[in-house]
């Protein structure tokens, strides 16, 4: 398969990718193209014109304080993933990663990019939903940042809107007495997974569990976040928390799994992963 014609642009600034998006509404933004060539390859996607931001040197970030890890358009998902400054502030970042495609994908795709693709059976949205993180969109116009819960609006639709460029996301630093965990299922190592959680548990004083919330991938059409607090209890009660899930969500079946196998395998993913965040939580309380 060949993609449509288009245009191409290869500005070697922020300013000239802006200026490079107003000038041709409609058009991509290339970084790393893990997804969006192969919509193109099969013509599900044909834009008037590409704008390939990888000589934009400033967009390729990785910026990590106390308060999160911002991660810049053209940072790899490898640089983020292997990152130990990252891990440190926050550790399901990198746990997640390591689900995404394989190392060769990773090599070259990016976690903005997967961001501003939306594609719901995807990691990074479910993770930043999860962590109740933003992005920063830029235009010709001016910059705004966008809160998770607002960006993904639907099946690789996101917020952002015609001329603007996504520059950057945040994912916010683990609490103290706080774990996550990720899982996952998917047919072959490196596929889309039928379904998967990444889990946040927070533990008060008293190592009674504070917060638990889970975001899931594969099973909506948007990363869909559960707070699950009141259903597993201040003593952790993650048997009653999968039940709970399994009677919140509504997956679709496809050729790949019916909608039973989905919830049911959605509980068991959510039961173990909230199980182990809240284990590193009370590692963490214990250090």
């Amino acid at each position: 398969m060949k993609p449509p014609p288009f245009g191409y642009a290869s500005p070697g600034t922020l300013g000239e990718a802006l200026d490079a998006l107003a000038a041709a509404p409609g058009a991509k933004v290339l970084a790393g193209g893990q997804s969006l060539i192969p919509l193109l390859n099969m013509r599900l996607a044909a834009p008037p014109a590409l704008v390939d931001i990888n000589r934009v040197a400033e967009l390729d970030t990785l910026h990590v304080g106390d308060q999160g890890v911002r991660v810049g358009a053209l940072a790899r998902h490898a640089r983020v993933e292997r990152s130990a400054e990252a891990a440190a502030v926050q550790p399901l970042l990198g746990r997640a990663l390591r689900h995404v495609a394989h190392p060769v994908i990773r090599n070259r795709g990016t976690v903005v990019g997967s961001l501003a693709h939306a594609d719901p059976a995807a990691e990074m949205p479910a993770v930043l939903a999860v962590l109740g993180g933003t992005v920063e969109a830029a235009s010709a116009r001016g910059r705004r940042t966008i809160p998770a819960a607002a960006f993904f609006r639907g099946p690789l639709e996101s917020a952002l809107e015609p001329g603007e460029l996504a520059v950057s996301a945040f994912f916010p630093a683990a609490p103290p007495r706080t774990g996550t965990a990720f899982a996952e299922t998917a047919r072959r190592h490196g596929d889309y997974a039928l379904s998967g959680v990444a889990a946040v548990v927070g533990l008060d004083e008293d190592l009674r569990v504070a917060s638990a919330r889970a975001g899931f991938l594969g099973i909506a059409p948007t990363p869909l976040v559960l707070d699950l607090t009141g259903a597993a209890g201040p003593r952790g009660d993650w048997a009653a928390a999968a039940a709970h899930v399994r009677e919140r969500i509504d997956p679709e079946p496809d050729i790949h799994a019916g909608a039973a196998y989905r919830r049911h395998l959605t509980g068991v993913l959510a039961e173990r992963a909230l199980a182990s965040a809240a284990a590193e939580a009370l590692r963490r309380a214990e250090d």
